[in-house]
């Protein structure tokens, strides 16, 4: 008997215990039920605008390992330097932000997001980063520095893209 109202005890502790981190989270359909959340969603699409932009001033810039700049730029350093521009601060390395933000179905991606990439053979080791710089029915055209070219756009639907993407994040 005592066995068992210990154990109803507990279970109702348990139960009516709940953590911050399990409290209701707001997602972009939901954003969308009030005028003032859906200014939030409009003010999304108007930042990733802007970090596209000032990522694709730096197009042509030839590529330099842990460049960040006009006179050299690696992949992270793009998305890095577009991102700080907006005042939104993301980790230096393509290592660190490949786990940043949320990760998101290729289905669904939208313009700003990341997408990651494992260009070295036989390997799926995420080393590469581009920004989505737009979406059509068909395909995802993002921007991202690379070793040969420098900083240019790219299709995903390009053979070798296809093949080394991994994963995509959404980071704002």
């Amino acid at each position: 008997m005592r066995i068992c109202a210990l154990f109803i005890v507990l279970m109702l502790c348990f139960s009516s215990c709940k953590s911050s981190k399990h409290s209701k989270i707001v997602t972009k359909k939901e954003r969308v039920n009030t005028n003032k959340e859906a200014v939030i969603t409009k003010n999304d699409n108007v930042i990733a605008n802007k970090i596209v932009q000032h990522a694709m001033e730096y197009s042509g810039v030839r590529y330099k390992y842990g460049g960040e700049n006009k006179k050299g730029m690696d992949c992270s350093g793009l998305i890095v330097t577009a991102f700080n521009r907006e005042a939104i601060i993301l980790p230096r390395t393509t290592k660190n932000l490949s786990v940043s933000g949320n990760w998101i179905d290729l289905k669904t991606v939208e313009k700003g997001d990341l997408l990651f990439f494992a260009t070295k053979k036989n390997s799926r080791h995420i080393n590469h980063v581009g920004i989505v710089t737009d979406i059509t029915k068909d395909d995802v055209q993002f921007i991202h520095s690379t070793t040969s070219k420098g900083v240019i756009t790219s299709l995903l639907s390009e053979r070798y893209w296809y093949l080394a993407f991994v994963q995509a994040r959404r980071v704002l």
